[in-house]
C-alpha cells in the first residue's frame, strides 16, 4: 500500500503496481505494437514498391515515413491510449493497472506524452535497464518517465474501495430531486475520503473540514439543502444519491449492451424456411 496526497491534502490509500505486473503489461503492449508495426510496414512497403514501379520513388519521403511510423507505434500507441482511456493501455487493462497523477487524479495528455517520449530512451534505446533500476530504487516504483511526468502506476484490482454510505432516513425523496451536474468528481472524492477518515482526525479539524466540504456541496447542488440540515447529513445524503444514480446508469448501460448483443445474435441467425 502507498499514500497519494490530493491538492486538498486528502490522503488516498492505493496499491502500487509491482514490477513483474508492469513487465507483463509492457510485454502485452510490445506484442501489440510489434503486430501493428508489421502491418504498417507491409502497407508502407507495398506503397513504396508501387511508387518505385511508377517511377516516383523518393528516398527522403521513405525516410520521413519510416520515422513517422516508428513514432506512431512506439510513442503514439501508449500516449493515445493512456489519454483516451484515463491511464490504461491494452496491457494495463489486462493486468488491472492504471497510470494516475501523483494526486490520484486522471493522467493528462502532457503527462502521457512525457512518459511516452521517455520510454523511447529508458526502455527501447537502453534496453529497459534504466526503467527497472529506477522502479526498484523509487519508493513508489516510478520509472524515469513517471518521475518527469509526475505520475504513478497503481493496481486497481487490489485497491480497497469502501462501501458507499447509506442514505439517511427520510431524505431519499429530497435527494432524488437534486441536480448533481455541478458536483465535480474531485469534490465527491474529497467528501468520500473525509467520511472514511473523519474518526482519525482531531474533532476540531474534522468539523472544520466537514463544514467546508458541506458548503461546497451545497453550492454545487440544486435545490439547496434546508438550512437546518447538519453538514455530515448533507454530505452522506449527496454521496448516497450520487452512488445510486451511477449504479442505475451502470445497470442501464449493461442492460442495453445485453439487448444489443441479443439483437445482433438474432440478426445473424439463419431465417427459418
Amino acid at each position: 500500500m502507498a499514500e497519494l496526497v490530493t491538492g486538498d491534502a486528502v490522503v488516498l490509500d492505493v496499491q502500487l503496481a509491482q514490477l513483474p505486473m508492469r513487465a507483463v503489461a509492457k510485454l502485452i503492449d510490445a506484442a501489440l505494437q510489434l503486430a501493428a508495426a508489421v502491418v504498417l510496414l507491409f502497407v508502407f512497403c507495398f506503397g513504396a514498391f508501387a511508387a518505385a514501379s511508377a517511377g516516383s520513388f523518393d528516398s527522403a519521403w521513405v525516410f520521413a515515413m519510416t520515422l513517422f511510423l516508428y513514432f506512431m507505434v512506439i510513442v503514439g500507441y501508449p500516449v493515445l491510449h493512456e489519454t483516451l482511456s484515463r491511464g490504461r493501455t491494452f496491457g494495463k487493462m489486462a493486468t488491472g493497472l492504471r497510470v494516475v497523477a501523483e494526486d490520484g487524479g486522471p493522467i493528462r495528455f502532457r503527462q502521457a506524452l512525457i512518459r511516452g517520449l521517455m520510454a523511447v530512451f529508458e526502455i527501447y534505446t537502453l534496453g529497459a535497464a534504466p526503467a527497472v533500476i529506477s522502479s526498484l530504487v523509487s519508493a513508489k516504483g516510478k520509472r524515469i518517465g513517471d518521475v518527469f511526468a509526475g505520475t504513478v502506476v497503481i493496481n486497481e484490482r487490489s485497491e480497497l474501495v469502501p462501501p458507499p454510505p447509506p442514505m439517511p432516513w427520510g431524505l431519499a425523496p429530497w435527494a432524488s430531486t437534486l441536480s448533481l451536474g455541478r458536483l465535480s468528481p474531485e469534490l465527491a472524492l474529497l467528501a468520500q475520503q473525509h467520511v472514511r477518515r473523519s474518526r482519525s482526525l482531531r474533532p476540531q479539524v474534522s468539523r472544520a473540514l466537514e463544514q467546508r466540504i458541506a458548503d461546497e456541496i451545497a453550492a454545487s447542488i440544486s435545490p439547496p439543502p434546508p438550512a437546518s440540515m447538519p453538514a455530515s447529513t448533507l454530505i452522506v445524503a449527496v454521496l448516497a444519491e450520487r452512488h445510486r444514480r451511477e449504479w442505475l446508469r451502470y445497470t442501464k448501460d449493461a442492460a442495453g449492451r445485453d439487448e444489443l448483443r441479443e439483437r445482433r445474435k438474432r440478426a445473424l441467425e439463419p431465417v427459418a424456411g
